[in-house]
């Protein structure tokens, strides 16, 4: 039917050859394990394959400006239809890429001010903080200011011979043989006109004068302290000093509002520039629902319809469940949930239809009481003639799809094939794991740890945290969760390990994924695997690299040679030489208990598990194993492990650690509800061994097997940042404002036991 997407043999990553029929015009949900294919059907094969195609409509003038994509490994594609993805990827995190930019709002903002503030400013570019004509001159539209620290370069109850003088680097002896000052006397003694000379210089003359050194004799024009500091730290560019030294001189800087602008970013006539009196500044301070309020109020006949374009873009973003969120936020700053539902907003507006619309996990980030929004927006795109892809975790967003495609049975090489391809309905009747799962109700726990002591907060009150009181206990596991901008992030991620330096911290942050970084290397025993391969040959470590003396000399240590044909997509293709082993043959001669370092690197990490008993090995290989990614080979590029699978990587870092605080942002990303159950019996392993978990959560199921609470709320941005319920989960049940003892209690299994 022409009404099918049509697959056959589609070979990417880890697909095993499959063919399938995807309906369009409907909302069609891709499941199943992490690491069992989804990404690889959706991503990596359809849109892909639509993107090359629709390039493929340009002139060969235009596609030499366009991104290339090589032909997906399939035997066929067919019916495809333009496709808009909407992804994980983190968005810009440049200082001057702020919500208000990247959703196109602060361009009529600037538009309306330029119409109707007064006094005028002049054009719309000149209400732009990233527009010369209008950024705070001070910090160049950036809002903050790095500024030297200087109470820490002297300490005043010295002298300069008796190391008034905390940074070395300054060079002490220059003072010393400058003949201007009583290098005895205490700093503290000086007259305000000698600290100002010591300090600053002489405004007025040039003081000249001969220092003496071992090296020899140097004519130098003296400089104040704090001037000098300024020249060779503060006002240049630091990257082309040493780690060393640059990481000595960061911590004689700070860091803070600009001066003159507040933050604000704009400089004087653009800040005094006022509708209603507010400034362009004010009104991106405001949370997305004042401010549509605020635009509301201007009848201007020129204003006016400018100022309703505007709302009808926040709207949009109200819509998705982050009125919380004010223009001026960065961007850098931003959950990757919250990242991916701005990118949404731009298609929100938009009247095409036939498109194909591809989500990768959309629920991120969302608490359990905002999913309707996004099942609501999924099915307002699907009404309008659109096909809707999701690849999805969330039972809430799998109810809602015309059609589900279930990939699996398993992840990796145990994955890769279609188990199931029907309605919800045909799903949870099925015998499939994510059918099973589906099965399964939420598990409360009633046997709870007990605390071996508490960490004090006291008076949090950054963002919009109301001055926030919590002991947070000791030596159990302590979740925190409240819908989006309830203030949990700003609580545990900003303020706790700001007070705690030494937590460990696993966050939602990117790890490196190219195609030469890869498990082995990620967690640290690539080092010693070549030792070992080095010690038994006699030959040098690098010979057993492939990003050194034994790589492929045709391939580079790639495994395969891209050609690329001018504006025609490029051909990859298994480099003849090595046949794609990336290593060069003569490393075979050279073997490791009967395998060749490239037989080592095609082990799977529970093989691997068994074939190293060296202690310097083994452990990193066993905490792979516990994170669930036994079936990932050591030498698997990094760039073909899905989003879940990342960030298990990260975790199996840190697992040799005891007594230690941990700080887990949301572990269940990208997670399917079988490897849930892998990752709570982690957790509950790191504090059995004397940890401290602060988990940051919105997974009902992590929810209910905590051993303690802490839900924050009630809403989100100035509606949030109070503690609403502190307790056990099975506590929270009984928690009448809580919204996520409500939605713990509509998916609770009364029958389930804990396990």
């Amino acid at each position: 039917m022409i009404n099918d997407i049509v697959i056959t043999g589609a070979r990417e990553n880890n697909l095993k050859d499959v063919s399938l029929r995807i309906p369009k015009n409907r909302i069609v949900v891709f499941t199943g394990p992490s690491g069992s294919g989804k990404s690889s059907i959706v991503f990596d094969t359809v849109a892909v394959e639509s993107k090359r195609q629709l390039n493929e409509t340009f002139s060969a003038f235009e596609r030499k400006f366009l991104p290339r994509y090589e032909r997906p490994h399939a035997d066929a594609i067919e019916n495809v239809s333009p496709a808009i993805v909407v992804d994980q990827k983190p968005i810009g995190s440049n200082s001057r890429s702020t919500v208000g930019t990247m959703t196109d709002i602060n361009p009529l903002l600037r538009v309306l001010f330029s119409r109707v503030a007064e006094p005028s400013a002049g054009t719309p570019g000149m209400y732009s903080f990233n527009d010369p004509g209008g950024m705070c001159t001070t910090c160049d539209g950036i809002g903050r200011t790095v500024r030297a620290d200087y109470t820490r370069l002297l300490d005043r109850s010295k002298s300069i011979n008796d190391g008034a003088f905390l940074l070395g680097l300054l060079a002490v002896g220059l003072y010393q043989a400058s003949g201007l000052f009583d290098n005895d006397k205490p700093i503290a003694d000086y007259t305000d006109a000698e600290f100002a000379l010591l300090t600053r210089g002489d405004p007025d003359r040039v003081i000249k004068f001969k220092w003496v050194t071992p090296d020899g004799t140097a004519n130098v024009t003296f400089e104040g302290l704090y001037t000098r500091f300024d020249r060779l730290y503060l006002n240049r560019d630091t990257s082309s000093l040493s780690a060393k030294t640059r990481e000595t001189v960061e911590t004689y800087l700070t860091e803070g509002p600009c001066p003159d602008c507040a933050g604000a970013r704009l400089n004087p006539a653009v800040l005094a520039a006022r509708i209603h009196g507010l400034n362009i500044a004010d009104y991106c301070a405001l949370e997305v629902g004042e401010l549509i309020e605020v635009l509301a109020r201007i009848e201007d006949p020129i204003g006016g319809p400018v100022a309703a374009a505007a709302s009808a873009a926040l709207r949009r973003i109200v819509d998705i469940g982050l009125s919380y969120l004010s223009l001026d936020r960065e961007t850098s700053t931003l959950s990757g949930g919250e990242g991916q539902r701005l990118k949404m907003v731009r298609h929100l507006g938009s009247s095409l239809t036939g498109m194909t619309y591809i989500f990768d996990e959309p629920s991120v980030g969302l608490h359990p009481r905002d999913v309707h929004r996004l099942n609501e927006l999924l099915v307002a795109l699907r009404d309008k003639g659109n096909s809707v892809l999701v690849v999805e975790h969330d039972p809430d967003v799998i109810a809602v799809a015309d059609h589900v495609i279930d990939m699996g049975p398993h992840a990796g090489s145990h994955g890769g094939e279609l188990v199931f391809a029907g309605t919800v309905k045909e799903l949870i009747e099925s015998d499939t794991l994510t059918g099973r799962f589906l099965n399964r109700g939420t598990v409360v726990k009633t046997d709870y740890r007990s605390p071996t002591g508490h960490i004090p907060v006291r008076g949090a009150d950054l963002h919009n945290l109301k001055h926030v009181d919590v002991d947070i206990p000791t030596g159990v596991l302590t979740v925190f969760t409240g819908v989006a901008g309830s203030g949990k992030s700003t609580l545990v991620s900003e303020v706790f390990t700001a007070a705690h330096p030494g937590t460990i911290v696993i966050d939602q942050a990117a790890i490196a994924a190219n195609s030469r970084s890869t498990p082995a290397s990620h967690i640290g025993i690539m080092d010693p695997i070549r030792a070992l391969f080095a010690k038994a040959s006699g030959e040098k470590p690098g010979l057993f690299s492939f990003n050194s003396a034994g790589a492929c000399q045709a391939c580079q240590g790639r495994g395969s040679v891209t050609v690329e044909m001018a504006f025609m997509d490029p051909v990859t293709t298994i480099c003849e030489r090595c046949e794609g082993r990336r290593f060069d043959d003569k490393v075979l001669e050279y073997p490791l208990r009967g395998k060749s370092i490239i037989d080592v690197l095609a082990l799977t990490v529970e093989d691997a598990h068994e074939f190293f008993t060296e202690k310097r090995v083994r452990p990193h290989l066993a905490a792979l194993v516990e994170v669930g990614l036994g079936y990932v080979t050591l030498g698997q590029p990094l760039s073909t492990l899905s989003g879940g699978e990342r960030q298990r990587l990260k975790l199996a870092g840190e697992l040799h650690k005891t007594g230690s605080v941990y700080v887990l942002d949301e572990p269940t990303t990208g997670l399917h509800m079988s490897d849930v159950d892998t990752v709570i019996a982690l957790l509950d392993r790191l504090v059995d061994g004397g940890n401290t978990l602060l988990v940051i959560e919105h997974n009902l199921d992590v929810v209910g097997r905590a051993d303690w609470v802490i839900d924050l709320g009630p809403d989100g941005g100035k509606h949030g940042g109070t503690v609403v319920f502190e307790g056990t989960p099975e506590q929270l049940l009984l928690a009448e404002h809580s919204l996520t003892g409500e939605f713990l209690r509509r998916n609770l299994d009364r029958n389930a036991t804990d396990r």
